[in-house]
């Protein structure tokens, strides 16, 4: 029986050449600082405002000059560092950070000066009447959300705070208007004396309040909330405008470690009206080692790199982007582009001052590629044969070869390997579990998945093929879908996550908190599935549990997409929902399989979590997130064309080793990021290094782990290394992470143990034809790393031989090493 290697220093074997990530954290030094902007000019956004009602505000921009002399994203804030004044205070008041509030009808001029250099903003105020009258969804409702009175750890809780209890981000305005005014026998509000109201009195701590001071007394919010008492607390208007888009100004910001950007928000209504809500919007910065944010919307960089900030007002979410680059230049020594990808890539590293790690080596190369495209080890003769190959081109002819697109039967072999490991991706997403639609249909939706990906069926075809389904779920693999997903909001939740990236289970009950979906949009989306039932068939009795996916007459005849337009048909909603899906015109389609793919391939998806695309939650690199999109669609959503695309380019094949200019970079891949192999992957490779296949129940002698096509098999390895149960869709249900217990049995479990000493296994046939040392060696480091040892590693082995019991017990020891080596178990 095998055990734990006597010889510790084995381990140190594989170390050798391990990347220095594993064992270092080196930080990045700092650039220098670059010298400020010498003042010529500046600006003052908007150059004129108009003010319509008695306490509107508006937020004024001041802009400097950058260091080219020009207005760019790089321009300084001044509007903390400038002085304002107003010629008519009766008519509009400013404050020092550029805040603007209109008192009383009329026009006045605001004066910026800096130094000797002033500017002149006209300002226009209507609307002021001497009894102003505010409006509860207009003005209240935004005051108690910038307050976050509604937020779920307020009073917006399942059961409220204090008897007081608020609909989530204000998402039932009547029912929040009767709890203020009319709950409790009106004890909230004083109609007589507005100021005495315990509405205000609890915010402004004039009486204990246990979610701390929330409004001054001396606020305009204060003030406006006072006269709305004093008004009669109004309730909501039945057709008050709503909030269809919101500006942030500037966009996006490029500077350094210490800049101050303050913001400014513009709302634009239903209506066509627009308004400045600056002083409601809601700020959350997104990396808060990168940013900071105040909630007067004022911006301070903290770290380098790039993130956004999000905004939020009434349902309406938009982000501004800020980048610090980590250097002032990077000379991207070396780079030569080979598509689209890299250019774009390299565009990105000299914005944010980034160099990248050289390209890897033929032998990392070549194992990551056959990890990645088919899931696969590749063998000692694969390997040699590359490593071997002259040909400058011979990365991007394996790339091809690969993924089947030689044109070459004779070369194009990899195909049934390609087909089963991304159908074992697809059955884990759209979970096929014999469990839930049972034997034959498991294995009916298993093999027109397999087929589907055999073929390079078009990704937009595979798509409109499931949501369109329909027969028996033995008959029709596709028509199992709706089976896993047994109605609307399932089907809504499921389709809307997987073919587009975007989660809808928010907005089933209230306004998504960081997207413009309402539970209207959630409604209208959830009526192409309303028609959908099954039905039960006696035609496969024999096998029991058979369903037939049918579209009944009964149900919603008209569904909206998540654009806003609505849709009907005669006989299936769900054929204008698919043609709908995968238009050319739908971003979200394309940008969502691009992101999943580049997440498989390059480790991080260019949006993170990967199935999670919202305006609030940016690609780190927007552009090329376009020219993927794009180019998936131009080559008719060719599933192959993509992964190419990605791994003939030089980023895919950079170097895993970062460097001290890059190691603080975790989400531009300038260093190629290190992934673990997954629990089917692995455990093939396993096989393949022993010799020693594993036999699953019920499926034939040779079936590899990737070609499984159910969710879960009694075998402990892959369970201990996160083969997921299928319950959702979520990509996160495949843990990437490495565990305490995967090491354990690895280090000291049953699996490597059995097959290392198995006697029909490669070691002890390498034994019994007592080939020399130094072959053993070298065909025990190419069938587990895809590489030779290297001349240390070679002195060692033999070192070791000598002070080993037996050359046995050596030999099983190395065998166990590399085994448990890092560069065995992950991708790098």
């Amino acid at each position: 029986m095998l055990h734990a290697p006597r010889h510790h220093s084995l381990l140190a074997i594989v170390a050798l050449s391990l990347p220095l990530a594993f064992l270092s954290t080196d930080a990045v030094s700092a650039p220098p600082a670059s010298p400020a902007s010498v003042l010529r000019d500046f600006r003052v956004q908007p150059a004129n405002v108009v003010l319509t009602g008695h306490l509107e505000r508006a937020q004024l921009l001041v802009t400097g000059l950058d260091l080219a002399g020009r207005f760019s994203d790089r321009s300084p804030d001044l509007t903390h560092a400038v002085t304002f004044a107003s010629s008519n205070p009766k008519v509009a008041t400013i404050d020092a950070t550029g805040r603007l509030t209109a008192v009383g009808n009329g026009t006045a001029a605001i004066t910026v000066r800096r130094g000797g250099v002033s500017k002149t903003v006209a300002i226009k105020v209507t609307g002021v009447v001497s009894t102003p009258r505010f409006g509860f969804g207009s003005h209240v409702m935004p005051i108690l959300s910038k307050a976050g009175c509604n937020m779920g750890a307020c009073h917006a809780s399942q059961y409220g705070k204090g008897g007081f209890k608020l609909s989530v981000f204000a998402f039932q305005p009547r029912n929040d208007h009767e709890m203020i005014v009319r709950d409790r026998h009106q004890r909230r509000l004083n109609l007589l004396d507005p100021e005495r109201s315990l509405f205000l009195r609890k915010p402004t701590m004039q009486v204990p309040h246990g979610g701390g001071k929330r409004l001054d007394q001396n606020s305009t919010d204060f003030r406006i909330l006072a006269e709305w008492i004093r008004n009669g607390a109004p309730g909501p208007v039945r057709r008050t405008p709503k909030v269809t888009k919101l500006t942030v100004t500037p966009a996006q910001r490029v500077g350094e470690t210490g800049l101050s950007q303050q913001l400014r928000v513009e709302a634009e209504y239903s209506d066509g009206s627009k308004r400045d809500v600056t002083a409601w919007a809601k700020y959350n910065s997104m990396d808060e080692a990168l940013l900071s944010v105040n909630d007067t919307g004022r911006v301070k960089a903290v770290g380098k790199g790039q993130a956004p900030i999000m905004v939020r007002f009434e349902g309406q979410a938009q982000i501004a982007t800020f980048v610090i680059p980590y250097a002032n230049s990077v000379q991207l020594a070396g780079w030569n582009s080979n598509n689209f990808v890299d250019e774009l890539a390299a565009k990105k590293f000299r914005e944010l001052g980034i160099e990248p790690s050289p390209l890897c080596d033929d032998a990392t190369f070549v194992r990551r590629a056959y990890f990645d495209a088919i899931g696969t080890l590749p063998s000692i003769a694969e390997t040699k044969a590359f490593i071997a190959s002259n040909d400058p081109k011979k990365r991007e002819q394996l790339i091809d070869r690969l993924l089947g697109l030689t044109g070459d039967p004779k070369l194009d072999v990899h195909n049934d390997r390609y087909a089963a490991y991304w159908t074992l991706k697809w059955s884990d997403l759209l979970r096929n579990h014999s469990n839930t639609v049972g034997e034959q249909g498991m294995w009916a939706l298993h093999n027109w998945l397999k087929q589907s990906l055999r073929t390079n069926k078009p990704f937009d075809r595979f798509v409109r093929e499931l949501v369109t389904a329909k027969g028996s779920i033995f008959s029709n693999g596709p028509a199992n879908y709706f089976r896993i997903n047994r109605n609307a909001s399932d089907l809504t939740e499921s389709t809307a996550q997987l073919f587009l990236g975007i989660r809808l289970q928010c907005a089933k009950c209230h306004h998504h908190p960081f997207e413009k979906y309402s539970q209207e949009d959630y409604r209208g989306f959830s009526a192409f599935f309303s028609r959908v039932g099954t039905k039960n068939s006696q035609e496969f009795g024999l096998f029991g549990r058979e369903s037939v996916v049918v579209v009944r007459p009964s149900g919603s005849a008209k569904g909206q997409t998540l654009d806003g337009d609505s849709v009907t048909h005669p006989l299936d909603l769900r054929i204008p929902l698919a043609e709908w899906l995968t238009s050319p015109k739908n971003d979200y389609f394309a940008k969502n399989v691009v992101n999943r793919y580049v997440g498989y391939l390059l480790g991080r998806g260019l949006v993170e979590p990967i199935d999670d695309l919202r305006e609030t939650n940016p690609p780190t690199n927007v552009e090329l997130m376009d020219a993927l999109a794009k180019h998936f669609v131009k080559h008719k959503y060719d599933l192959k064309r993509l992964i190419r695309a990605i791994m003939v380019s030089r980023l895919y094949q950079l170097d895993s080793q970062p460097t001290k200019a890059n190691a603080a970079d975790d989400r531009f891949y300038s260093h190629f990021k290190v992934k673990r192999i997954s629990a089917e992957p692995l455990l093939d490779a396993i096989d393949a290094v022993t010799g020693v296949p594993t036999k699953f129940r019920n499926l034939p002698p040779g079936t590899r782990a990737i070609e499984l096509p159910d969710a879960e098999y009694p075998n402990y390895f892959l369970s201990t290394f996160g083969k997921p149960k299928r319950a959702s869709v979520c990509e996160c249900e495949r843990m990437p992470d490495e565990s305490l217990s995967q090491a354990l049995h690895t280090l000291n479990g049953d699996t490597l143990v059995t097959k290392i000493a198995s006697p029909a296994g490669r070691l002890q046939k390498l034994l019994r034809a007592k080939n020399p040392h130094d072959e053993i060696v070298e065909e025990l480091y190419l069938a587990t790393l895809s590489r030779y040892p290297n001349d240390k590693e070679r002195a060692a082995c033999r070192r070791l031989l000598k002070e080993s019991p037996s050359p046995k017990e050596f030999y099983e020891d190395l065998l166990w090493s590399l085994l448990n080596s890092k560069q065995f178990l992950f991708v790098r």
